[in-house]
């Protein structure tokens, strides 16, 4: 069944109303939010040298402050939001030196185009004041672009140099912190150092929550109802996507997992998305009303909100995803209705303390609250989700017991595979080790064992959901592959090329969902996501090996020139062999040859283009051609001289697809000639693989090559007593009353022989074809002995058959010249 369906008549208003919706909807938000379209990034072809300048000087400025900053000897070292700040600053320098050198490398290459162009003034020449101004006025602009040039490159380099220190500084300290032990929260200290720094925290949390609470009862009556009203919508809207994509995937999508997968993935990316837009609702309509806009600490604040939000669905939604406890028929994970129900609390009850969480902590940064309050709140939270973690699994292996014993209808309970015990031992270990962490006082450690146990949890979750859609996408289309296929040779070994596609794109689409996984597992270890997409750009630069760059950007530029060269050359051979080829006067072999000729040379087009693009040059073939020619001299000789021989065979043609020929005793039809082997159908309908040397090499007896006629011949001996006139007119009537035989040539009925046992007639017939000589002789002499028969016209019987009467008594053969037993005189 294909994917969709059309969509039925009756359904046109609803989906005409949907999309009116869904239009209002951004024309509303577009109102709302009154945000400036951001201004269109500058043309930096067309920049002058001194607006350049003045960008290279506020870079070259700022790596100084920053580097001035690194440098600089203070007791207290830079906190960790400290250097993320120093770390911007510093890709910004080194993004804006990159586009200053990509500005001015165009216009120093045009600059000393014009200076080669104009040439060195000749010795003892006198040139006009104009070119002599016009070299003066190209000088100094190449000086100038040369100097940019080269200190943007510098900048672009220093900035580099800067971010890896700083990479390196948050690397160490995160290393220190994970050491670090505080006061336990089992003791008495910690509680007391809490409670006297508790009125200066306080003191530092309530300028931001009057600065929230201030801007929220500012707003007027009007805007705090729509704003109220946009998020209820918000809400509204997500659950009426949510149903009408559950339809939709029920009605449109074809039987089978992909409905199911694709289904949880859209749950997902909804559950996420609504409460982002709820929280970008309000900070819209927030800063619609302050005339001098969001400051630092609300924007601080509505980003908090907006991560909390995301982290908060993202659980939620991965909870409701592979759960589905009110749908049993769309659940992905292999378990039961009951264990379902059980934990039908979790997606909230674990989204909720994690999105709390989250924003909580980056509030008291935000704060800049004491030691004791910011160890209380991770110790606080940390213990939370933990615990959140622990009832789950609790829980979890109480239903599994109960399910056990009680069991339930339609449901088979399958043993735990041992990667699920392995699994689940290592969520027990981490939660065991957080919780001894976060009371011996290490709350950092303990903290960030918790926060990697629920990082990993989300990132394990979405790679089963992408994974499974890929895997399910694929498992889809190799169906409609299978359905869609003729039974035709031609057509099943496509349908069998797409079904090997299929599966090798679901492959790689499941090792890049594996990859990136564990990319996103290790972040969290003392790296972010914008380190690893600052590192990403060195994937250009490669691993040198000799005087040769390996680099992964160029490897799958490679790929892509592979795959893509392939297919075009598919298709063009499918076009000259289906459409052109045909409208020539080539015959159907020769119209194979040339289709294949060309995927020939198009495979080593390809192959030489693939080479280029990996970084080896054409030119440096040598040594391969080197190394194949010692293999050739040591075992491929058979091998390159049948690939010769192919060639040779599609070249002159001496045999050709659809030939009848014979080789060493061996008869059969041409099916196809490949590089190394040709072949033969045999008579049987099996097939025999034949080297193409052996044609080369070899006497080889083509019966159709110039489409010659078959030729149906026999010999029958007779009595010497037989009337030879009339024999011989039953012959050649019994010839030329056959539909097979030509009437031209000529057949022929002559008197071969007379010997002592008899006559001997030649019969001899053409047909249009030498492939149905067996079946036309056959007719020929069962029609030729009925009407001899008839005639009362015997042949000779061999000396060799022996007669014997009813009881089984050996007889004396009979004699050549008396009929046989009740046949008539001659």
């Amino acid at each position: 069944m294909p994917f969709c369906r059309c969509f039925n008549s009756a359904r046109l208003p609803r989906l005409r109303a949907g999309i009116a919706l869904v239009f209002a909807l951004m024309l509303f938000a577009g109102q709302l939010l009154d945000a400036p379209l951001a201004a269109a990034a500058p043309d930096t072809a067309d920049a002058q040298p001194a607006d350049i300048a003045v960008s290279l000087d506020a870079a070259r400025s700022q790596i100084d402050k920053i580097q001035k900053r690194l440098n600089e000897k203070s007791d207290v070292a830079p906190t960790d939001a400290q250097l993320v700040e120093l770390r911007t600053s510093a890709q910004e320098a080194q993004s804006q030196a990159e586009s200053a050198a990509a500005a001015v490398a165009p216009q120093l290459s045009s600059v000393q185009a014009r200076v080669a162009q104009l040439g060195a003034p000749a010795p003892g020449s006198h040139e006009a004041p104009d070119v002599q101004a016009q070299r003066k006025q190209l000088a100094k602009n190449q000086a100038t672009l040369d100097s940019q040039l080269k200190l943007a490159r510098l900048i672009a380099v220093e900035a580099g140099q800067i971010i890896e220190q700083v990479t390196k500084l948050r690397r160490q300290q995160f290393q220190a912190q994970m050491g670090e032990r505080a006061a336990s929260v089992l003791g008495g200290p910690f509680w007391l150092e809490l409670a006297a720094e508790w009125p200066q925290d306080k003191q530092r949390i309530t300028p931001l929550l009057d600065e929230l609470r201030e801007a929220l009862v500012g707003l007027p009556g009007y805007t705090q109802t729509f704003v109220v009203l946009a998020s209820l919508f918000l809400l509204w809207l997500s659950a009426a996507i949510r149903k009408v994509l559950l339809r939709l995937t029920a009605e449109k999508v074809a039987p089978g997992r992909l409905r199911r997968s694709l289904y949880a993935v859209t749950v997902v990316l909804l559950t996420m998305a609504t409460p982002m837009l709820i929280v970008q609702v309000w900070q819209s309509g927030i800063a619609r009303h302050i005339d001098t806009g969001l400051s630092e600490s609300m924007v601080a604040i509505f980003d908090s909100l907006m991560s909390a939000a995301a982290v908060g669905g993202v659980c939620a939604g991965l909870g409701y995803a592979l759960l589905v406890a009110n749908r049993p028929s769309w659940r992905l994970v292999a378990i039961s209705d009951t264990v379902a129900s059980g934990l039908r609390w979790l997606p909230v009850g674990f989204a909720v303390p994690a999105a709390f969480s989250w924003m909580t902590l980056r509030l008291a940064a935000l704060a800049n609250v004491s030691l004791a309050a910011s160890v209380a709140l991770d110790c606080l939270m940390s213990f939370v989700i933990g615990i959140v973690i622990a009832l789950a699994m609790i829980h979890w292996r109480h239903l599994r017991r109960r399910l056990k014993t009680e069991g339930e209808e339609g449901f088979v309970q399958r043993p735990m595979p041992f990667w699920g015990t392995v699994l689940t031992a290592l969520i027990w270990a981490a939660l065991i080790a957080g919780f001894v962490c976060l009371l011996l006082g290490y709350v950092a450690l303990g903290g960030f064992i918790i926060r990697q146990l629920i990082w990993s949890i989300l990132i394990l979750a979405a790679a089963y959901l992408l994974s499974a859609l890929i895997d399910d996408g694929c498992a889809a289309l190799l169906h409609i592959i299978d359905r869609n296929a003729a039974q035709t040779d031609a057509a099943k070994s496509s349908a069998r090329s797409r079904s090997q596609a299929a599966v090798l794109l679901a492959g790689l689409g499941r090792l890049a969902v594996y990859a990136l996984a564990l990319i996103l597992l290790i972040v969290p270890f003392g790296e972010g996501p914008s380190e690893w997409a600052r590192r990403a750009g060195y994937l250009y630069e490669g691993i040198p090996v000799g005087e040769m760059h390996i680099r992964p950007t160029s490897i799958m530029l490679a790929l892509a020139v592979l795959v893509l060269g392939l297919i075009i050359v598919k298709l063009l051979k499918h076009w000259l062999a289906d459409r052109y080829l045909p409208t020539t006067a080539l015959d159907p072999g020769m119209r194979l040859s040339a289709a294949t000729l060309f995927s020939y040379a198009g495979y080593v087009i390809v192959a030489s283009l693939t080479m280029t693009a990996v970084g080896i040059g054409l030119e440096r073939v040598a040594w391969v051609a080197s190394a194949l020619s010692v293999g050739i001299g040591f075992g491929l000789q058979a091998v390159v001289q049948n690939f010769v021989s192919g060639l040779i065979l599609l070249a002159e043609r001496p045999v050709k697809v659809g030939d009848w020929v014979s080789l060493g005793g061996v008869e059969g039809d041409i099916r196809r000639i490949n590089v190394r082997a040709t072949e033969i159908q045999m008579g049987d309908r099996s097939t025999l693989i034949v080297p193409n040397s052996e044609f080369i090499t070899k006497v080889v007896r083509n019966v159709t090559h110039a489409n010659p006629f078959g030729r149906v011949q026999f010999v029958l001996s007779m009595p010497v007593s037989t009337d030879v006139e009339v024999a011989g007119k039953l012959m050649r009537s019994a010839l030329e009353e056959n539909s097979d035989v030509l009437a031209d040539p000529e057949p022929s009925v002559l008197l071969d022989s007379v010997t002592a046992t008899g006559i001997v007639f030649k019969l001899t017939g053409y047909i249009k074809s030498p492939r149905f000589t067996s079946e036309v002789r056959s007719a020929l002499l069962f029609a030729l002995l009925q009407q001899l028969k008839d005639a009362g016209l015997p042949l000779v019987t061999p000396a060799s058959i022996v007669v014997t009467d009813e009881a089984g008594r050996i007889q004396p053969a009979l004699s050549s010249a008396a009929p046989p037993p009740g046949g008539a005189p001659a």
